[in-house]
């Protein structure tokens, strides 16, 4: 999806729009290659907010690499706003049509159910609006109170902040988990990765330290948790010993690096089960021999430790930003 297309309605909800936005750009920012385009039916756009947005009206080209999105807009019922004309309508099935992606946030689930997107797939939105959602569309499978669902490249995401979700897995999807955590780094945030599961991801989860030598480590582990990571060698390529490093690994996130490896192959192992993988073959493709150790893992994550409060290791220093 190297272009992302943002269809802006009247009384767009800010964050609707802006949350996404920013995660597209920042990947941009961090050499991804993401292009950000904005449209709607008329130039000047009223927002829930007060501060009105300019769009252009002409759709730039689209491939099936490219995202549509459809933020959601401020409304005491789904049908009352949020109407387009059927060019637009037209737009987003031809997208879908030619093997496009389409998401939406909070309310713009609906003009996604008024395309025929819905029908047929599992799809969410703001639990306010959720009930008429599946009045209004009931060939649409509505799963309540998640953060998003992705079924068939049609997208769809819950109120508000929910879209930064939404778009830090889009971003992990097609370029890794890894990637999604610098993003979410750059913009201080935390982030689900299975939308469709109430857990918070265990790479963001337990980044919320002071620690620079532990985000070091969990960098390296990020990058490569499919691999054997020896203690010695991570220690090494932070520059502490095995020790330290487990100390202070400990310290700030509960966990032990090698269980923070395993909670990551758990998380993308259950991410390729739920696209239709066997448990074996997710097992092995996380870096497991077999697939007792997931197995394992699996039947045990409910006592999954908590990351303690947040607290600065006695080295540690706020890390800036990535350029």
């Amino acid at each position: 999806m190297s272009r992302v297309v943002f269809l802006l309605l009247p009384r767009l909800h800010l964050l609707d729009l802006a949350g996404p936005a920013q995660v597209f750009s920042t990947a941009a920012q961090l050499g991804y290659d993401y292009r950000l385009s904005y449209v709607a039916e008329q130039e000047d756009v009223p927002t829930a907010q007060g501060l009105p947005v300019r769009a252009g009206t002409v759709w730039p080209d689209l491939d099936p690499t490219d995202l549509v999105v459809v933020p959601g807009w401020r409304t005491p019922t789904l049908h009352r706003h949020g109407h387009v004309g059927p060019a637009t309508i037209r737009r987003l099935t031809d997208h879908h049509a030619a093997g496009g992606t389409v998401a939406s946030v909070c309310a713009g689930a609906a003009l996604l159910g008024r395309a025929g997107l819905l029908d047929g797939r599992r799809c969410t939105t703001h639990h306010d609006l959720q009930d008429e959602l599946a009045r209004c569309h009931p060939r649409a499978r509505v799963v309540r109170d998640v953060l998003y669902v992705v079924d068939d490249r049609v997208v769809t995401s819950a109120g508000i902040a929910s879209g930064i979700d939404l778009a830090l897995h889009l971003v992990a999807v097609r370029h890794g988990p890894a990637a999604a955590a610098r993003v979410a780094r750059s913009m201080v945030v935390y982030a689900r990765r299975n939308g469709d599961e109430q857990q918070a991801s265990t790479m963001l989860r337990h980044r919320g330290h002071l620690s620079d030598l532990v985000h070091r480590a969990q960098d390296l582990i990020d990058a490569r948790f499919t691999q054997r990571l020896p203690l010695a060698a991570l220690a090494a390529s932070c520059g502490v010993s095995e020790r330290t490093l487990s100390r202070r690994f400990t310290a700030v996130t509960g966990l032990t690096p090698l269980r923070y490896q395993h909670l990551l192959r758990l998380e993308r192992a259950e991410h390729l089960i739920g696209h239709g993988a066997t448990a074996e073959a997710a097992a092995r493709a996380v870096g497991f021999e077999d697939g007792r150790m997931l197995r394992r893992l699996r039947a045990t994550r409910p006592a999954l430790p908590s990351p303690p409060a947040r607290v600065a290791a006695p080295s540690a220093r706020v890390a800036a930003p990535s350029a």
